[in-house]
């Protein structure tokens, strides 16, 4: 099931949004029985910066309970990163469902990978951790 269509088949998300925050470093926003967490890159095409207003992002959004919830997103990385990427995901359980490019011409290149998983939400964002740790995203604000 799509995490769009959770709240609209009367799915309840009971998941505590601290814990993905404590582990992730991120806020995020809870928002019809999704929460969610954008994380920005940049890279330049034709001279011109592009970054998280324009779709260069890693994302998560979870549903779900603390003991059984669904993860889904996109990580926005270098080429160099991708395979370390993989490893950390695949490592922690969670299914790589595609990877492509959304863009030509960029500079740095940025890779798109889309991913899946289901388990407790502290898991889940524990590999994701992982996997983030192996980029080079900018770093949570200061609280």
């Amino acid at each position: 099931m799509a995490l769009g269509a959770f709240a609209a088949h009367g799915l309840k998300t009971t998941l505590a949004p601290e814990k993905i925050e404590a582990v992730l470093g991120y806020k995020g926003e809870l928002k019809d029985g999704v929460y969610k967490v954008v994380i920005g890159r940049t890279t330049k095409m034709g001279g011109h910066t592009v970054g998280k207003q324009m779709g260069v992002n890693t994302w998560a959004a979870f549903a779900g309970s603390d003991d059984k919830a669904i993860v889904d997103g996109d990580f926005a990385m270098l080429e160099s990163e991708l395979q370390p990427v993989l490893k950390a995901l695949r490592g922690g359980g969670i299914d790589v469902v595609a990877i492509h490019n959304h863009m030509t011409d960029e500079s740095p290149r940025i890779v798109f990978l889309h991913y899946w998983g289901v388990g407790p939400t502290e898991a889940l964002a524990k590999t994701l951790r992982a996997a983030l740790d192996r980029t080079k995203h900018e770093p949570p604000p200061a609280p």
